[in-house]
């Protein structure tokens, strides 16, 4: 199953939304902002994941130099300037190579542009508004994949080996030549570590 985070302006509503509609015990996958309300929805009800992979994503709350910038480009996204939000401030940090991956750049942003505005505007409020997860964490006590590529500038390196230390039943992967879209860049090398960890569960 594979759950939209549109709908909802903060990471409890689209937390809700997905335990609404999933079933009874479940796997939780999420990469980047989907990690993020993975952890929500773990906080909320943890008896329901039997296990949990974050990829790309961060358990802290907003650093304060980054909520500041979600104000104009919310403001931007309003006045039809998306386009040019993706594109010049957002897509950059996506990828570890972005010269050499001009498809990989364009998906990007047929993705964001085609969601629209409104999603954008949505995501980012619950992006900036999110609380700290680090509690959540180190509470769980099931399987735990932690990944992320090794050029990631949004969520760096540190940041997994951090929840990877919060986690006691945790497994650390990280992948070569990849930034923060690992499913984009290298996504047989991704889906083969998860799929692995799935089948150890």
């Amino acid at each position: 199953m594979t759950m939209p985070l549109a709908q909802q302006d903060t990471t409890a509503g689209l937390a809700c939304d997905i335990l609404a509609c999933a079933p009874e015990k479940f796997v939780l996958v999420g990469l980047s902002m989907g990690g993020i309300v993975a952890m929500e929805v773990l906080r909320q009800a943890p008896e329901r994941v039997l296990g949990m992979a974050l990829m790309d994503t961060n358990p802290l709350a907003e650093m304060e130099e980054f909520k500041q910038r979600r104000g104009p480009q919310i403001i931007a996204a309003q006045t039809g300037k998306l386009d040019r939000v993706m594109q010049d401030e957002m897509i950059p940090n996506y990828l570890a190579d972005p010269e050499g991956n001009t498809d990989i750049l364009e998906l990007c942003r047929d993705m964001a542009t085609g969601l629209g505005a409104d999603v954008f505007i949505n995501q980012s409020k619950a992006l900036r508004d999110r609380i700290d997860q680090t509690e959540t964490l180190k509470k769980y006590k099931g399987p735990a994949l932690i990944l992320c590529g090794r050029e990631d500038k949004l969520c760096p390196v540190s940041r997994h080996q951090m929840m990877h230390s919060l986690i006691s039943d945790s497994a650390l992967e990280i992948i070569e030549n990849a930034g923060h879209m690992p499913t984009l860049e290298k996504p047989d090398e991704t889906t083969a570590i998860l799929l692995r960890w799935l089948e150890d569960l």
